[in-house]
């Protein structure tokens, strides 16, 4: 009926229809405006609407359709708003959307549409409102934001975006409303962001944002309501935010903040939900400690250590000095007379160095080869029982007749030292090392369990490392890569993340070994270029870039992610499954075709949790190392309830990526 009018509104009579009974294609030209929400209206969308070319808004939301958005919205060439929110709309964005030039309000939110943001909606240069919250969005975002200079509503809240969040916010002037929560974004919060003085709600909740709050936020004049909730933000709050006068709501609850809450109402008013479990917060807040102690104590602290440093500065130039006087007149000496082989460079815990030294040699007889039980490239390790009874692995370096060698491998020992008090139950022990002109050694804790490398190629032990015990191996290496990245002082990156390289104890517990060469990061720094992992697990840019960093742990962890339920390295498989060309058509398996044909059929429980493992891995192995998460968004995911952990990965569909499915059990 009302094809009749250019103008059609039937909001909220609760009225009832199936579409696939209507046929306005006589009166396409006299549409202009359709509102229909509100109501009860069902059926297939997909073909339903179709081109009109003097339609100039549409209002579909709060109803019951279904279906795929057809690429025929994008032919509505005077189309100023699109709005089908609350539905049950699947399948993804047509990409050419962005034809409907004149659109200016776009909601889709509440519905369940997939895949990712075509990167042509930034031509859309007149949005004033951009909502897709609440669907299955997926993977990073493409499109340049700054292009959309008139939004006012930025809104893609609980969907399955990843990566970094996007940049050139502060282009968008006039932006009052700007959500991003519940999704995967990590990294850092952009500096730009503070540059939005007309912005009135922030929430970038539930994500895994790390670094600092910006200082910049302090230019966020007309903030009402800032949400940072649930990420792994650290520092202090910036005092600067006490300027954002209008500011009525906050919450920085579960984080890593720390130090004096600003002195802002909205802060000092908050509830204590809005500010719990973070590092250490103080200030005058009912919930928390005052900062004066505190306060007073910090500057006490820093005042002595300048009185140290100076002091010890000194003190260091005298030494200096006199060190080198001594080291010119041994290497005179050397000149002279055969070289002496020094033995005083070792440093073990809990035991005395030089009774250490002695011991090992005398236990291995002088790394007899009857107690080798492994060899490698540039080491041989050693299986040595001590006169105290306890077993411990000699990682041995094989001479190779140049000082330098020595003396580079010296120069790592304090970052060596350091290594010794890593402390996590899935990481063997580094009791300490030798680094002397005789021999250059790290001792480790033995374990009995041999290694995961060792297993997978023995029928009979594969097979009693089952399904369970496997997705615990990926949990136990993904538990012990996230302490090193993210819970140590200083991040440590393994730099050889294999099979070989995970050790198990008698009861199947997997242990992280072989971390004692790896590279303790500076803060500012990420780059050790001598390789030392194992070809088939190394990062595919480490070729070109010669960098290497925590992604390149995580890419390695993905192989042997992938290896432990494959029973065997991946090989080729990697390759097929992350070429561009590769689609569901043309490498159609099941999953029970790549799982360890040795191990019999899962159950549906432990099916699910493989195509976690799974899912994860080939995130882990994305090409673009900042696409990839974090070893510790891994590990989440990991400990998270199953159901939870498989929404949040959805976009990562194992069927869309290579046909995969798993066989009912």
């Amino acid at each position: 009926m009302g094809c009749w009018y250019s103008s059609l509104q039937l909001d909220w009579y609760r009225l009832r229809w199936r579409p696939k009974y209507y046929n306005p294609k006589p009166y396409k030209l006299w549409v202009k405006r359709v509102q229909l929400q509100n109501n009860q209206f069902s059926g297939d969308i997909s073909e339903a609407f179709g081109e009109y070319p003097n339609l100039d808004y549409i209002n579909l939301s709060n109803n019951s359709f279904y279906g795929h958005l057809s690429s025929s919205w994008g032919h509505c060439s005077k189309l100023t708003a699109l709005k089908i929110s609350n539905n049950r709309i699947s399948g993804s964005l047509p990409p050419n959307l962005n034809n409907a030039s004149q659109l200016r309000f776009l909601d889709l939110s509440s519905n369940e549409i997939v895949g990712m943001i075509p990167k042509s909606l930034e031509n859309l240069v007149l949005l004033i409102t951009f909502k897709l919250d609440n669907n299955k969005f997926s993977g990073n975002i493409l499109l340049e934001v700054g292009k959309l200079s008139q939004l006012l509503i930025f809104s893609i809240a609980a969907n399955n975006f990843v990566g970094l969040i996007p940049q050139h916010f502060e282009s968008c002037q006039g932006i009052i409303n700007l959500d991003l929560s519940r999704n995967m974004f990590f990294g850092k919060i952009p500096y730009g962001m503070g540059n939005l003085k007309m912005l009135e709600i922030l929430d970038l909740s539930h994500n895994f944002l790390d670094g600092q709050i910006p200082q910049q936020f302090e230019g966020l004049t007309s903030l009402q309501i800032m949400n940072l909730s649930h990420n792994n933000l650290s520092g202090y709050i910036p005092s600067s935010i006490s300027q954002c006068t209008g500011l009525d709501s906050v919450d920085v609850s579960y984080n890593q903040l720390e130090g004096p809450i600003p002195n802002n109402k909205a802060f000092l008013e908050a509830p204590y939900d809005s500010l719990r479990n973070n590092k250490g917060l103080c200030g005058n807040h009912s919930g928390f400690k005052p900062c004066s102690t505190y306060n007073q104590r910090d500057h006490t602290r820093r005042h002595l250590l300048l009185i140290i440093l100076i002091t010890f500065g000194s003190l260091f130039v005298v030494i200096s000095i006199f060190v080198l006087l001594i080291i010119r007149s041994r290497s005179n000496i050397r000149e002279r007379r055969p070289r002496e082989i020094t033995k005083d460079v070792l440093e073990i815990l809990s035991f005395d160095g030089k009774v250490a030294y002695e011991s090992i040699i005398e236990a291995s007889e002088n790394f007899d080869s009857k107690y080798c039980i492994g060899e490698g490239g540039h080491a041989s390790v050693f299986k040595v029982e001590l006169p105290s009874g306890q077993v411990v692995a000699i990682k041995k370096f094989k001479a190779t007749g140049q000082e330098d060698e020595w003396c580079s491998l010296k120069s790592f020992s304090n970052e060596i030292r350091s290594l010794t008090e890593v402390r996590h139950r899935n990481i063997i022990k580094l009791y300490g090392f030798c680094a002397s002109e005789r021999h250059s050694f790290l001792i480790y804790e033995y374990l009995e369990g041999g290694s995961l490398a060792h297993i997978l190629k023995h029928d009979e032990k594969a097979l009693e490392l089952g399904w369970m015990k496997r997705v615990n191996v990926v949990k136990d290496v993904a538990k012990a890569l996230s302490y090193m990245h993210h819970d140590c002082s200083t991040p440590i990156v393994h730099r050889d993340i294999s099979s070989k390289n995970v050790l198990f104890d008698l009861e199947y517990k997997a242990h992280v070994s072989d971390f004692g060469t790896a590279k303790i990061l500076s803060l500012d720094s990420s780059n050790w270029t001598s390789f030392a992992g194992t070809f088939g697990y190394a990062a595919p840019e480490f070729a070109y870039t010669m960098e290497v960093n925590e992604k390149c742990d995580v890419y390695s962890f993905g192989v042997v992610a992938l290896e432990i339920i494959m029973g065997k390295h991946p090989g080729d498989f990697i390759t097929t499954i992350l070429s561009p060309s590769t689609s569901s058509t043309s490498h159609q398996m099941l999953v029970k075709d790549l799982l360890d044909p040795r191990l019999s059929t899962p159950t549906k429980q432990v099916a699910n949790e493989l195509v976690l493992v799974a899912k994860i891995a080939v995130a882990c192995l994305n090409s673009n190392p900042q696409c990839r998460p974090t070893m510790r968004q891994v590990s989440v995911l990991l400990s998270k309830e199953l159901h939870l952990s498989n929404l949040l990965l959805d976009h990562i569909t194992i069927s869309q990526l290579f046909g995969l499915e798993f066989p009912t059990p």
